[in-house]
């Protein structure tokens, strides 16, 4: 069957949709964050809402990366977004009926994970299924702009939102994006993994059993199995950084300035994926991985340095612009040496493995901020002068010490990264799994729905 849509067409479309939804789901976390420490005032709840949002994901991601590959990539992606809203509805109708509790988020926020599970690798594959793999640096650029923008508009939108609408009007316009996403997804043609015969690519029966199959793939490659630890230990700084940056703000400022602090951040995000959607992204991948880790170490240790939102913005612009980079051109990465018929049940893994130390961190943070660290350092004022110096004074100032370690962390794994054999030689080592296509007029067939 002839399709009107195809390669970067067809791709533009279903990431418009994508950007759309991101937009939505961005503005409801944002508002449901900044309600639920607002109501609770504890670093402990919030850390366990975000654990929620990876702890499913991780237990199905050997299941739901199985199922991409098995369904395909555009039925990957209708189920997962209707199931977004499906989600996006029970929210609404709890909101709108009066019965929303802060315990609602809990469930809420668990199913919306295990939706992720299967959306993440589904549009992990999308890329390949449509372009040429000279073009994957491109929409994985496109895919962090997409991100980026979203972390722009989001914080600052969301803020003017809850004013003029209400939690209620925004979970309404989330509703909306998910339409559009889905809509998106239904009229474009995504084609299937296809074998030398053009035969649909034989699946494995069972989903732990396909999953297994990813994973000794990745194993058998030293390089890839390096490449994959060190996301995992740099995701680990990573989930501190994400929880701790709202308790940080709010410690000295308004959830507004925490808003616009986020949006500079995203601003970063917005122009090094623009960045890498005209260029491609670093030509030596790894290097790029390692130099933009080390950035985002600098960003995080300059700002927890001092409690002002102008320093944060400026740390978060730089940490969000390297870390736009790293994630495109990591994506590009695997895209290129991973075989289109285990993608999926790549990218499952790669997520959950990352998401992992992300887990941990999520369930340490709060703890360790309300429990140790502004207790040790003072809760109101640095009891230490010579600490003071270091990070400033006032209500906070253990949060901030515990980002300032955490960014030296991720100094410390790019280090070891950098000192692997395997993993620098990479690129050059381990050749492309992905073969040349045309991605002008190929006709394409679509996938079922």
């Amino acid at each position: 069957m002839t399709a009107a849509l195809s390669g970067m067409r067809a791709f533009t479309v279903v990431w418009a949709g994508q950007f759309l939804s991101l937009l939505g789901s961005g503005l409801t976390a944002f508002a449901l964050g900044v309600h639920v420490y607002r109501v609770t005032g504890s670093a402990t709840t919030l850390s366990v809402v975000f654990a929620l949002s990876l702890l499913p994901a991780i237990v199905v991601a050997p299941f739901t990366g199985a199922l991409v590959d098995r369904w395909g990539t555009k039925r990957s992606l209708l189920v997962s977004n209707t199931a977004n809203m499906v989600i996006a509805l029970v929210l609404a109708t709890l909101l709108f009926s009066g019965a929303f509790a802060i315990w609602h988020v809990y469930p809420i926020v668990a199913a919306s994970s295990v939706v992720a599970a299967l959306e993440m690798p589904a549009f992990a594959t999308l890329g390949p299924r449509l372009v040429a793999k000279e073009r994957l640096g491109q929409v994985n650029g496109m895919r962090m702009s997409a991100i980026a923008t979203n972390e722009v508009l989001a914080p600052v939108a969301a803020g003017f939102l809850l004013l003029a609408v209400g939690l209620r009007g925004i979970v309404v316009l989330d509703l909306i994006t998910f339409g559009l996403a889905l809509l998106s997804v239904a009229i474009v043609p995504i084609p299937r993994d296809t074998d030398a015969d053009g035969e649909a690519a034989e699946r494995p029966r069972g989903l732990l059993a396909s999953f297994r199959e990813g994973w000794r793939y990745v194993a058998a490659r030293p390089g890839l199995t390096a490449l994959l630890l060190f996301l995992g230990a740099v995701n680990l700084s990573a989930g501190f950084i994400d929880l701790l940056i709202t308790p940080l703000v709010l410690s000295f400022a308004s959830a507004d300035e925490l808003g616009v602090a986020l949006s500079i951040g995203g601003v970063g995000m917005v122009l090094s994926g623009i960045a890498v959607t005209v260029t491609g992204g670093p030509r030596r991948r790894v290097r790029g991985i390692l130099i933009g880790s080390l950035a985002m170490a600098a960003a995080t240790i300059a700002g927890a340095t001092r409690p002002s939102v102008a320093l944060v913005a400026a740390a978060a612009f730089v940490f969000m612009g390297a870390l736009g980079v790293v994630l495109a051109t990591n994506q590009a990465l695997w895209q290129s040496k991973v075989e289109p018929r285990l993608l999926g049940r790549v990218a499952a893994l790669v997520n959950m493995v990352s998401q992992i130390p992300q887990l941990i961190a999520y369930l340490l943070a709060g703890v360790l901020v309300d429990r140790v660290f502004d207790p040790a350092v003072g809760a109101d004022d640095v009891r230490s002068p010579g600490l003071a110096a270091v990070i400033g004074d006032g209500p906070g100032r253990g949060t901030a010490l515990l980002m300032m370690i955490v960014g030296a962390l991720i100094v410390v794994s790019v280090a070891v990264a950098a000192a692997a054999p395997r993993l620098r030689g990479l690129e050059r080592e381990l050749p492309d799994a992905v073969g040349e296509r045309d991605d002008s007029a190929r006709p394409v067939v679509a996938g079922p729905a």
